[in-house]
């Protein structure tokens, strides 16, 4: 299975919307020509930081079917499809094959609380409905859940899962995993705030919030902490650590809204429950982006 272009920097593309709360697909455009531009290795749609909860399953399958006609075969694209009911996990991931994704990111169920054995059972059918790389998606402060290190590496034995996400914050977690899975099985940093050290450690990419709005430095970062120039990813990386945090001040995404919106790139509408960036977030990302590459 081929999965050499699961590495480097990596989106978590925003999703935008208008007033009415339809998806604003002429500022989407705007959105993926501006990672095409700044060199980014791979778009993820529909994934938290797209507001993945609050799309429909026809929504998601046209995002995925406009991103693959915007990029062209440009680059990579990893689809979201994961959710906390597993025959609609199965069901939605069973069509990202002919909808054109390169790979499909599945978040642990979130809300049901399930112990290792059920996340075992949940990923297993959700890898059996694809012959796509599978990445898992760990994000335990917003799923309630923690894919644990020998989870992972248990589930590392299935012949399409190839990558973790992890975002889970607790980098001794990160490492014991990184140390225990098999040769070929990757490692995303999930948390900007942490992507020096998680690369430092044995990471293969970044799967990031800040590459919205910073996404030449993004790239560059990734780059240089691929090629062990540690020197220049750590310059960068102290350079975007105020905005990686500031990305957070706020519900994600609603910072990383507000940004782009000050760039007019979109308007800053969420989907309930929730809301517009706050006057507060907005005056941040005006001092955190100003004169970023």
């Amino acid at each position: 299975m081929r999965t050499n272009f699961l590495r480097g920097s990596w989106v978590a593309l925003i999703t935008p919307f208008s007033e009415d709360g339809k998806i604003d697909f002429k500022a989407f455009e705007k959105l993926v020509k501006m990672q095409l531009e700044a060199g980014t290795d791979g778009i993820l749609i529909c994934g938290t930081t797209g507001e993945s909860v609050t799309l429909t399953f026809d929504e998601k399958k046209a995002l995925m079917t406009e991103v693959r006609r915007l990029t062209a075969g440009k680059v990579p694209i990893m689809f979201g499809t994961g959710g906390n009911n597993t025959s609609a996990v199965v069901e939605l991931t069973a069509k990202a094959v002919d909808l054109g994704a390169d790979a499909v990111l599945v978040v642990t169920p979130y809300y049901n609380k399930p112990p290792q054995e059920g996340l075992k059972m949940h990923y297993k059918a959700v890898a059996a409905a694809t012959p796509l790389p599978l990445v898992l998606y760990n994000v335990p402060g917003r799923t309630g859940c923690n894919l644990l290190p020998d989870t992972v590496v248990a589930l590392a034995a299935e012949k399409n899962i190839v990558a973790v996400k992890e975002a889970s914050g607790n980098l001794d977690q990160i490492m014991e995993i990184i140390r225990r899975v098999p040769a070929g099985f990757g490692v995303f940093s999930g948390d900007d705030g942490l992507n020096l050290p998680i690369m430092a450690c044995g990471g293969i990419g970044t799967i990031s919030v800040t590459a919205n709005v910073a996404p030449v430095m993004m790239k560059k970062f990734n780059d240089a902490a691929l090629a062990g120039n540690w020197a220049e990813a750590r310059a960068i990386h102290y350079r975007l650590l105020d905005l990686h945090r500031g990305l957070f001040i706020e519900a994600n995404p609603l910072p990383a809204k507000a940004a782009l919106a000050n760039a007019g790139i979109i308007e800053d509408f969420t989907r309930p429950p929730l809301c517009r960036p706050s006057a507060k977030a907005k005056e941040l990302m005006i001092k955190l982006t100003t004169d970023l590459e």
